[in-house]
């Protein structure tokens, strides 16, 4: 099982790559300002992640994620947009926290747990803010 802050990272650097403003390569800097950290414990991060194998670090230009790490960051977002869906619809959350709770549950559930919540909501494949839902 990986850390939360392993998988935290992963989400951020996902989504990150995938933000217009950056090319292919996501900078130490832009990840630890997302983060919140300082630069020197995102790069420990980085090297971390770089010997686990889920991300390319190349010095001085960023990171990209390899395809595991890619598979674990896709699988974190489904929690986490399944869970904000789920929280909204049947639990009746308000907007303003659905994201915060949806963070603290996206590392704990069991892909049984995420069925069943697919499964209640039939199927959703746009999450509560009308992004899609990995499948």
């Amino acid at each position: 099982m990986l850390s939360e802050a392993v998988q935290d990272y992963l989400k951020s650097i996902y989504k990150l790559g995938r933000s217009p403003e950056v090319e292919t390569m996501v900078s130490t800097t832009l990840i630890a300002e997302r983060m919140g950290v300082s630069a020197a414990s995102a790069t420990n991060m980085i090297k971390k992640l770089a010997e686990m194998r889920l991300l390319e670090h190349r010095p001085y230009q960023g990171v990209v994620l390899t395809p595991a790490g890619v598979k674990i960051a896709l699988e974190i977002v489904r929690h986490h947009r399944l869970l904000e869906l789920y929280l909204r619809q049947a639990l009746g959350y308000d907007w303003d926290a659905v994201d915060a709770e949806a963070d603290r549950l996206e590392h704990a559930i069991s892909e049984d747990f995420e069925d069943r919540i697919d499964e209640a909501l039939g199927y959703p494949t746009v999450g509560a803010h009308g992004e899609p839902i990995p499948t």
